[in-house]
């Protein structure tokens, strides 16, 4: 059965290549370079790790570069979209939270330029959704939405459901420390102080409106991932889209490996995500960063703290 509509997100997904092809999705990716540096210094495009690996690029970073971020550029999201409507198959656009990105409202405005070009109606209808997630949280989210989309929701019902499964995406990540963050305007310079203590894990999460916010310290990583571990186990549902989990790291392969097995995946009949960190949000969090993502209680009930332990 041909798919009702179709889906385009961006590389904030942290899908691989493979996964890429496999869902049938395509991506928009964002690019990095070091604005400091007149020849733009470590530059390049978050083309899902196929030009530059994980390790490379984090060993980057570890050997003193420091990127940033630009979302797609106009032109990209025009292009996507028009794209879209020659297929004749209605399309979303899945984007990185706005809490942390401009990149919504850039995939907006562009879809009212492309509207205006079409005399304000398109003739294959786009709709754009502000996911309120990023990095290995949206692998989680696209993964569900991909299976919506084959189970043969309507592009309408594929954004009915997105707009509310959004808050039902519980995240909990570590970061080696918050540098990167506090660089990158992502948290203010107290918060950045308090995570630079002696070998003081900080623990984020997403708030309701898509930014972060830190739920916690441990002493060292293996405590840190103890209580990701915990963290899962208390706030997990399985009735919501299933006994899912998605795992990320930042060159740090053997911890996340370690926190699946925390998680009991044969326990709970867990079907584990795993990806790597891309470096759009790789640029923000540096090396070793690592995160747990599943679906739990909607985070916008009443008396439900989203950023519980």
């Amino acid at each position: 059965m041909a798919a009702k509509c179709n889906i385009l997100t961006d590389s904030c997904c942290d899908f691989s290549q493979a996964d890429i092809d496999e869902a049938g999705i395509k991506y928009l990716p964002f690019t990095y370079i070091e604005t400091s540096k007149p020849d733009g210094g470590f530059k390049g495009t978050d083309d899902l790790f196929q030009t530059r690996s994980a390790h490379e690029f984090y060993q980057a970073i570890l050997d003193g570069a420091c990127p940033m971020t630009s979302q797609p550029s106009q032109l990209a999201y025009e292009e996507a979209y028009e794209g879209a409507i020659k297929t004749g198959v209605p399309t979303v656009m899945f984007t990185l939270s706005s809490g942390i990105s401009g990149a919504y409202n850039g995939a907006v405005t562009a879809l009212d330029r492309v509207k205006e070009k079409h005399g304000g109606t398109l003739p294959t209808p786009i709709y754009v959704v502000d996911c309120l997630i990023g990095s290995t949280t949206q692998n989680l989210f696209i993964h569900a939405a991909v299976k919506k989309r084959d189970e043969g929701l309507t592009a309408e019902e594929l954004v009915k459901w997105a707009e509310d499964a959004r808050f039902h995406a519980h995240t909990i990540f570590m970061v080696d420390n918050l540098d990167c963050l506090h660089r990158g305007g992502r948290i203010p310079k107290s918060a950045a102080v308090v995570g630079g203590l002696l070998d003081v894990k900080p623990l984020l999460t997403f708030k309701l409106d898509g930014s972060l916010a830190i739920i916690g310290m441990a002493r060292g990583r293996r405590k840190a991932m103890r209580k990701m571990a915990e963290f899962y186990e208390n706030n997990h549902r399985t009735d919501v889209c299933g006994p899912v989990v998605a795992v990320g790291d930042a060159d740090c392969d053997a911890d996340a490996d370690s926190l699946v097995r925390m998680l009991k995946p044969a326990e709970h009949d867990l079907k584990v995500y795993r990806s790597h960190i891309g470096p759009t949000i790789g640029c923000h969090v540096g090396p070793g960063m690592l995160s747990c993502c599943f679906w739990g209680e909607d985070r916008r009930k009443d008396g439900y703290n989203d950023a519980k332990e």
